[in-house]
């Protein structure tokens, strides 16, 4: 009787460890995937699930559907096709500090051949 009882938690452990390692973090990665696909907007870079880049055109909340421009082919695509979002319509892009850097740089080559100590110590 003792020997039906552990085998019998010891199936429940099982099942409980399997369902933590695969059935859970499948839920968090499907709900993440529906955030996903519930915030695009029109303007945004996406890339299919057959890697296919384009921006959105259209999308069609009733028939669950997607327009996509690649490069002036407009392609309809499920709403669940978009893998993810390369980049967003509403995001600001910031400009990069390499041009800061490289303003620098012309600005020193432009001086009368005389360096700070900063400069000399950089190089």
């Amino acid at each position: 009787m003792q020997s039906g009882i552990g085998s019998f938690v010891l199936i429940i452990i099982f099942i409980a460890v399997m369902w933590f390692l695969m059935i859970r973090p499948q839920k968090k990665q499907q709900q993440k995937h529906r955030d996903m696909v519930n915030k695009l907007q029109k303007g945004d870079h996406v890339v299919t699930i057959g890697r296919l880049h384009g921006v959105i055109q259209n999308i069609d909340k009733e028939e669950k559907t997607v327009t996509l421009d690649c490069d002036g082919i407009y392609l309809v695509f499920d709403i669940n096709a978009i893998a993810n979002v390369k980049q967003q319509s509403t995001s600001a892009v910031k400009p990069s500090n390499d041009n800061h850097k490289n303003d620098q740089t012309n600005d020193d080559s432009k001086s009368d051949g005389k360096e700070s100590k900063d400069q000399q110590h950089n190089k």
